[in-house]
Protein backbone atom coordinates (compact mmCIF):
# COMPACT_ATOMS: atom_id res chain seq x y z
CA UNK A 1 0.00 0.00 0.00
CA UNK A 2 1.25 3.43 -1.03
CA UNK A 3 1.05 6.45 1.00
CA UNK A 4 0.10 9.72 -0.58
CA UNK A 5 0.30 12.88 1.04
CA UNK A 6 -1.49 16.20 -0.70
CA UNK A 7 -0.27 19.31 1.05
CA UNK A 8 -3.15 21.84 0.21
CA UNK A 9 -1.98 25.54 -0.46
CA UNK A 10 -5.33 27.23 -0.19
CA UNK A 11 -6.64 29.07 2.70
CA UNK A 12 -10.10 28.42 2.24
CA UNK A 13 -11.80 24.50 1.50
CA UNK A 14 -13.15 25.13 -1.78
CA UNK A 15 -12.37 25.05 -5.55
CA UNK A 16 -8.64 23.39 -4.36
CA UNK A 17 -9.60 21.68 -1.72
CA UNK A 18 -12.16 20.08 -3.68
CA UNK A 19 -10.03 19.16 -6.91
CA UNK A 20 -7.36 17.74 -4.47
CA UNK A 21 -10.72 15.23 -3.13
CA UNK A 22 -11.00 14.61 -6.57
CA UNK A 23 -7.95 13.64 -7.68
CA UNK A 24 -7.30 11.58 -4.50
CA UNK A 25 -10.43 9.88 -4.96
CA UNK A 26 -9.58 8.65 -8.54
CA UNK A 27 -6.04 7.34 -7.29
CA UNK A 28 -7.99 5.66 -4.67
CA UNK A 29 -9.95 3.59 -7.45
CA UNK A 30 -7.09 2.37 -9.12
CA UNK A 31 -6.02 0.63 -6.19
CA UNK A 32 -3.16 0.34 -3.41
CA UNK A 33 -3.06 3.78 -2.56
CA UNK A 34 -4.09 5.68 1.06
CA UNK A 35 -4.40 9.55 1.28
CA UNK A 36 -3.82 12.21 3.42
CA UNK A 37 -4.33 15.90 3.13
CA UNK A 38 -2.71 18.42 4.96
CA UNK A 39 -3.62 21.87 4.84
CA UNK A 40 -1.06 24.38 5.24
CA UNK A 41 -3.34 26.73 6.55
CA UNK A 42 -4.55 24.79 9.71
CA UNK A 43 -0.23 24.81 11.02
CA UNK A 44 1.90 27.12 11.81
CA UNK A 45 4.47 28.32 9.35
CA UNK A 46 6.80 31.34 9.87
CA UNK A 47 8.11 33.35 7.20
CA UNK A 48 11.75 32.49 6.03
CA UNK A 49 13.83 35.27 7.66
CA UNK A 50 16.72 35.31 4.58
CA UNK A 51 19.82 34.83 7.29
CA UNK A 52 21.00 31.50 5.67
CA UNK A 53 21.71 30.16 8.68
CA UNK A 54 19.94 26.69 7.34
CA UNK A 55 21.89 26.76 5.21
CA UNK A 56 25.48 27.25 7.04
CA UNK A 57 24.44 25.97 10.30
CA UNK A 58 22.19 23.61 10.18
CA UNK A 59 18.19 24.21 9.62
CA UNK A 60 17.78 23.11 13.66
CA UNK A 61 19.21 26.51 14.17
CA UNK A 62 16.50 28.40 12.29
CA UNK A 63 15.40 31.53 14.31
CA UNK A 64 11.98 31.12 12.28
CA UNK A 65 12.15 27.22 14.17
CA UNK A 66 9.07 26.42 16.71
CA UNK A 67 6.74 26.01 13.79
CA UNK A 68 5.15 23.20 12.15
CA UNK A 69 7.78 22.80 9.60
CA UNK A 70 9.67 19.87 10.64
CA UNK A 71 6.11 17.91 10.88
CA UNK A 72 5.33 18.52 7.79
CA UNK A 73 8.61 17.94 6.57
CA UNK A 74 8.05 14.54 7.93
CA UNK A 75 5.00 14.20 6.63
CA UNK A 76 6.65 14.07 3.38
CA UNK A 77 9.48 11.67 4.05
CA UNK A 78 7.13 8.94 5.13
CA UNK A 79 5.23 9.37 1.84
CA UNK A 80 5.58 7.55 -1.20
CA UNK A 81 4.05 10.11 -3.03
CA UNK A 82 3.66 14.19 -2.21
CA UNK A 83 1.67 16.07 -3.75
CA UNK A 84 1.84 20.42 -4.15
CA UNK A 85 -1.95 21.98 -5.05
CA UNK A 86 -2.31 25.43 -4.63
CA UNK A 87 -4.35 28.11 -6.37
CA UNK A 88 -3.57 30.82 -8.62
CA UNK A 89 -2.92 33.90 -6.61
CA UNK A 90 -1.58 37.17 -8.37
CA UNK A 91 -0.21 34.64 -11.01
CA UNK A 92 1.50 32.57 -8.34
CA UNK A 93 1.21 29.84 -6.00
CA UNK A 94 -1.12 30.83 -2.79
CA UNK A 95 1.27 33.14 -0.12
CA UNK A 96 0.89 29.53 2.27
CA UNK A 97 2.38 27.49 -0.33
CA UNK A 98 5.51 29.89 -1.06
CA UNK A 99 5.98 30.75 2.95
CA UNK A 100 6.04 27.04 3.03
CA UNK A 101 8.64 26.34 0.20
CA UNK A 102 11.06 29.09 1.09
CA UNK A 103 10.92 27.10 4.99
CA UNK A 104 12.47 23.97 2.79
CA UNK A 105 15.16 26.10 1.36
CA UNK A 106 17.84 24.07 2.75
CA UNK A 107 16.29 20.57 1.45
CA UNK A 108 17.34 22.62 -2.06
CA UNK A 109 20.94 22.44 -1.54
CA UNK A 110 20.52 19.12 0.78
CA UNK A 111 18.01 17.15 -1.13
CA UNK A 112 16.55 13.99 0.36
CA UNK A 113 13.13 12.56 -0.95
CA UNK A 114 14.90 10.13 -3.17
CA UNK A 115 12.35 7.14 -4.31
CA UNK A 116 9.44 9.20 -3.41
CA UNK A 117 6.97 10.42 -6.46
CA UNK A 118 6.27 14.18 -6.88
CA UNK A 119 3.32 15.94 -9.05
CA UNK A 120 1.23 19.40 -8.54
CA UNK A 121 -2.06 20.29 -9.08
CA UNK A 122 -2.90 24.24 -9.53
CA UNK A 123 -6.42 25.41 -10.02
CA UNK A 124 -6.50 29.19 -12.27
CA UNK A 125 -9.82 31.14 -12.57
CA UNK A 126 -8.03 33.38 -16.00
CA UNK A 127 -4.62 32.89 -16.43
CA UNK A 128 -0.84 31.54 -15.44
CA UNK A 129 -1.73 28.00 -14.00
CA UNK A 130 0.68 26.24 -16.45
CA UNK A 131 3.64 28.73 -15.43
CA UNK A 132 3.01 27.91 -11.44
CA UNK A 133 2.74 23.45 -12.67
CA UNK A 134 6.16 24.08 -14.21
CA UNK A 135 7.47 26.02 -11.14
CA UNK A 136 5.95 23.46 -8.79
CA UNK A 137 7.69 20.58 -10.95
CA UNK A 138 10.61 21.82 -10.56
CA UNK A 139 10.55 22.52 -7.22
CA UNK A 140 9.59 18.68 -6.79
CA UNK A 141 13.01 17.68 -8.58
CA UNK A 142 15.31 20.12 -6.72
CA UNK A 143 13.94 18.50 -3.38
CA UNK A 144 14.78 15.15 -4.68
CA UNK A 145 11.83 13.48 -5.93
CA UNK A 146 10.84 11.77 -8.90
CA UNK A 147 8.35 14.25 -10.91
CA UNK A 148 5.23 12.96 -12.54
CA UNK A 149 4.07 16.29 -14.69
CA UNK A 150 1.67 18.15 -12.90
CA UNK A 151 -1.32 19.54 -14.08
CA UNK A 152 -3.73 22.73 -14.21
CA UNK A 153 -7.24 22.85 -14.24
CA UNK A 154 -9.65 25.96 -14.86
CA UNK A 155 -12.33 26.70 -12.53
CA UNK A 156 -15.06 29.04 -13.18
CA UNK A 157 -18.09 30.51 -11.92
CA UNK A 158 -20.55 29.28 -12.59
CA UNK A 159 -19.24 25.70 -13.63
CA UNK A 160 -21.02 24.99 -17.44
CA UNK A 161 -21.22 21.13 -18.28
CA UNK A 162 -18.32 21.55 -20.75
CA UNK A 163 -16.08 22.72 -17.93
CA UNK A 164 -16.86 20.29 -15.48
CA UNK A 165 -16.19 17.36 -17.93
CA UNK A 166 -12.69 18.63 -18.96
CA UNK A 167 -11.94 19.19 -15.04
CA UNK A 168 -12.70 15.58 -14.70
CA UNK A 169 -10.89 14.39 -18.03
CA UNK A 170 -7.85 16.34 -16.89
CA UNK A 171 -8.02 14.83 -13.04
CA UNK A 172 -8.66 11.60 -14.28
CA UNK A 173 -6.03 11.27 -16.61
CA UNK A 174 -3.31 12.81 -14.14
CA UNK A 175 -4.26 10.56 -11.63
CA UNK A 176 -3.72 7.72 -13.74
CA UNK A 177 -0.17 9.25 -14.28
CA UNK A 178 0.67 10.00 -11.01
CA UNK A 179 -0.80 5.94 -10.16
CA UNK A 180 1.26 4.62 -12.51
CA UNK A 181 4.49 6.68 -11.46
CA UNK A 182 4.41 5.54 -7.97
CA UNK A 183 5.06 1.58 -9.62
CA UNK A 184 8.34 2.82 -11.42
CA UNK A 185 11.54 2.24 -10.21
CA UNK A 186 12.59 4.44 -7.37
CA UNK A 187 15.92 5.35 -8.03
CA UNK A 188 15.91 5.88 -11.56
CA UNK A 189 19.64 6.78 -13.49
CA UNK A 190 19.82 10.54 -13.63
CA UNK A 191 19.20 12.42 -17.01
CA UNK A 192 22.36 13.89 -18.06
CA UNK A 193 21.23 17.89 -16.89
CA UNK A 194 20.21 16.05 -13.47
CA UNK A 195 23.47 14.67 -13.45
CA UNK A 196 25.43 18.26 -14.42
CA UNK A 197 22.99 19.32 -11.39
CA UNK A 198 24.75 17.23 -9.07
CA UNK A 199 27.71 17.71 -9.94
CA UNK A 200 27.72 21.52 -9.87
CA UNK A 201 26.40 21.01 -6.64
CA UNK A 202 29.02 19.12 -5.17
CA UNK A 203 31.73 21.44 -6.91
CA UNK A 204 30.87 24.12 -5.43
CA UNK A 205 29.89 22.50 -1.32
CA UNK A 206 33.74 20.96 -1.62
CA UNK A 207 35.11 24.59 -1.44
CA UNK A 208 33.69 25.06 1.46
CA UNK A 209 34.45 23.35 4.85
CA UNK A 210 33.46 21.10 8.00
CA UNK A 211 31.86 24.53 9.44
CA UNK A 212 29.48 24.27 6.91
CA UNK A 213 26.31 22.02 7.39
CA UNK A 214 25.90 21.68 3.70
CA UNK A 215 29.62 20.08 3.61
CA UNK A 216 29.07 17.99 6.16
CA UNK A 217 26.00 16.38 4.72
CA UNK A 218 27.39 16.04 1.44
CA UNK A 219 30.91 14.27 3.16
CA UNK A 220 28.42 12.11 5.19
CA UNK A 221 26.73 10.87 2.75
CA UNK A 222 29.47 9.96 0.24
CA UNK A 223 28.58 12.07 -2.27
CA UNK A 224 32.06 13.42 -2.47
CA UNK A 225 32.86 9.98 -3.77
CA UNK A 226 29.92 9.06 -5.50
CA UNK A 227 28.76 9.32 -9.00
CA UNK A 228 24.82 10.43 -7.91
CA UNK A 229 22.61 11.36 -5.12
CA UNK A 230 21.94 7.51 -4.37
CA UNK A 231 23.48 4.37 -6.03
CA UNK A 232 23.13 3.81 -9.50
CA UNK A 233 24.06 2.18 -12.92
CA UNK A 234 25.01 5.08 -14.89
CA UNK A 235 26.06 3.90 -18.74
CA UNK A 236 29.74 4.51 -19.75
CA UNK A 237 28.43 7.75 -21.61
CA UNK A 238 27.04 9.33 -18.55
CA UNK A 239 29.49 7.81 -16.31
CA UNK A 240 32.19 9.90 -19.12
CA UNK A 241 30.02 12.94 -18.93
CA UNK A 242 29.96 13.26 -14.89
CA UNK A 243 33.37 13.02 -15.30
CA UNK A 244 33.51 15.82 -17.57
CA UNK A 245 31.34 17.49 -15.80
CA UNK A 246 33.29 17.42 -12.63
CA UNK A 247 36.28 18.42 -14.91
CA UNK A 248 34.63 21.73 -16.18
CA UNK A 249 33.37 22.98 -12.77
CA UNK A 250 36.64 22.43 -11.26
CA UNK A 251 38.41 24.50 -13.66
CA UNK A 252 35.61 26.82 -13.38
CA UNK A 253 36.29 27.64 -9.51
CA UNK A 254 39.59 27.79 -9.62
CA UNK A 255 39.37 30.14 -12.75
Amino acid sequence: MKKVTAFVGSPRRKHTHDTVQQFLGNLQSLGGVECEVVHLGDHRVEQCRGCCVCFNRGEEFCPSGGDDRDLLIEKMMTSDGVVLASPTYSFQVSAIMKTFLDRLGFVFHRPRFFGKTFTSLVVEGIYGGPKVVEYLDFVGGGLGFNVVKGSCVRILEPMSEKNRRKVDGTVAAHGRRFHDGLSRPPLPAPTFLKLMFFNMARTSIRRLDESYRDYTYYRDKGWFGSEYFYPVRLSPLKRAAGKMFDLTMSRGTTA
